[in-house]
């Protein structure tokens, strides 16, 4: 990664960022991840504002699925509600992890959060995480009066791979159920299994996602022997990687974001640009000088600031001001 491409904000952030070793003991990148995202949580302030119940959801053919329903304390009607699905290269990550994240969030645009912890390969391995998103999904929807929900303004997101999953569960929701979804909140998708846009190669830094990474969490994600730069794969379900859908008519609206030195900036254009060609109503910006998720990763830098703002204002206007 070329650190003059990055903003100079974060750029200088950067330096306290430890090398990445993700895969070496992946079960103590997750507990060493959890200990320093609950140390970061610790020294914020809380979001008194915001109120949450969890829930476990029976499957018929799966295990039960840990949800969080967050919600303004202010509510006395109806809201729109996101189903938040958290990210980590399908290996990463939890709902746990997100929390603070999805409290600012709900604080801001004042809406019904759902947040999935679903199951991470390679333990797991796709269809796993799906499911575990599908079944939250449609028990959002078949519940949508205990949980004071609007049924009409119902969306789907995440970010990096939770945004990759959100993509895959709207064309799995648009083929596979009667829900209607309202809108799609894609932050820096991690989409395409086949790593061979210009931007997926231009990522090699330590210290943040890079191509190596990416490389092998698809490897564990679609539980294959080789990484796809090993071994173009074959066969892959565009619910696993929405970028190998060919039809995306009939998806729902859509905001797109990722910032300019991502190795997702490419996959992420042309998927935009596929969607507003199939007369998907799509937005997409990309946030010069930003690296993979740097709004939540350097949340005080100018940019993350007004990427957030970007992200919460596409939110209000998708869900609170239709006709």
């Amino acid at each position: 990664m070329n650190i003059e491409l990055v903003d100079t904000e974060l750029a200088e952030s950067l330096k306290s960022f430890p090398d990445l070793d993700i895969w070496t003991d992946l079960v103590k990148t997750r507990e060493m991840g959890a200990q320093m995202r609950a140390k970061m949580i610790g020294n914020l302030p809380p979001i008194e504002a915001v109120e949450s119940e969890d829930y476990w959801l029976q499957q018929a053919d799966g295990p039960e699925v840990w949800v969080r329903a967050y919600r303004p304390k202010s509510q006395v009607e109806p809201l729109p509600a996101l189903l938040w699905i958290h990210g980590g290269g399908y290996c990463l990550g939890s709902m746990e992890a997100d929390d603070h994240m999805v409290r600012q969030m709900v604080r801001e645009v004042g809406f019904v959060v759902i947040s999935v912890d679903y199951r991470l390969a390679p333990e797991h391995p796709f269809p796993a995480a799906l499911n575990d998103a599908t079944a939250a999904l449609q028990w959002l929807a078949d519940n949508t009066d205990t949980l004071a929900v609007d049924p009409a303004r119902i969306a789907i997101g995440g970010i990096s791979a939770g945004a990759g999953l959100a993509a895959g569960l709207a064309l799995h929701t648009r083929d596979k159920t009667d829900i209607q979804l309202a809108f799609q909140f894609l932050l820096c998708p991690m989409i395409d299994d086949r790593c061979v846009t210009a931007s997926s190669h231009m990522i090699t830094d330590k210290r943040v996602w890079n191509r190596d990474s990416n490389l092998i969490a698809w490897k564990h994600y679609l539980h294959r022997d080789k990484t796809p730069e090993q071994e173009l794969y074959k066969d892959v379900s565009e619910y696993a990687a929405a970028s190998r859908a060919t039809n995306l008519s009939g998806l729902p609206s859509a905001y797109i974001a990722v910032g300019s030195v991502d190795a997702f900036v490419d996959e992420n254009r042309d998927y935009a640009q596929r969607l507003q060609a199939a007369g998907v109503s799509t937005q997409f910006e990309v946030f010069e000088g930003g690296f993979h998720g740097f709004e939540f990763i350097a949340p005080g830098a100018g940019l993350s600031k007004d990427a957030r703002e970007s992200h919460y204002g596409a939110l209000r206007i998708a869900l609170f001001d239709l006709d």
